[in-house]
């Protein structure tokens, strides 16, 4: 059984900052879930008996070998894919990047990482970071 094919999924999401407020970006690759080609914030599904918080942190670091702290929830959204067959539910974390400099380390699932501010973002964007997007400039209106 998979989850977000089987049944719905849990996924967790960071938008992380660099220290000049750009933001870190990954796309995904041809072996990716779903939403090939696709860029986005970065994440992955959460496992059994894992917090949404250690999940971001080891998906990240896993990923792109780097270390995040995070800041603050964002949002939760669905995620539904509906030509993929796929359901998820997505949360997204604000995070800072604590350490390291990100590099792909599973090339099948990501294609290209760099860094970019809200006028410079690359396209197409996921679904999901098309939500994180709205999110992240609301939550910038208000504080």
């Amino acid at each position: 059984m998979q989850p977000g094919i089987d049944y719905i999924g849990v996924s967790v999401g960071a938008i992380i900052l660099n220290e000049r407020d750009e933001f870190f970006m990954s796309q995904r690759g041809q072996k990716a879930r779903n939403e090939r080609g696709c860029w986005e914030f970065p994440g992955g599904r959460v496992e059994y008996g894992e917090t949404l918080q250690a999940a971001i942190v080891r998906e990240i670091l896993e990923e792109f070998g780097i270390t995040i702290a995070i800041e603050r929830f964002l949002a939760t959204d669905d995620h539904i894919l509906p030509d993929e067959k796929q359901h998820w539910v997505a949360t997204t974390y604000i995070t800072r990047l604590a350490t390291g400099i990100p590099q792909i380390l599973e090339p099948e699932k990501c294609a290209a990482i760099g860094w970019f501010t809200l006028a410079t973002l690359p396209q197409p964007l996921s679904l999901i970071t098309q939500y994180n997007i709205t999110a992240f400039k609301h939550y910038l209106s208000i504080s």
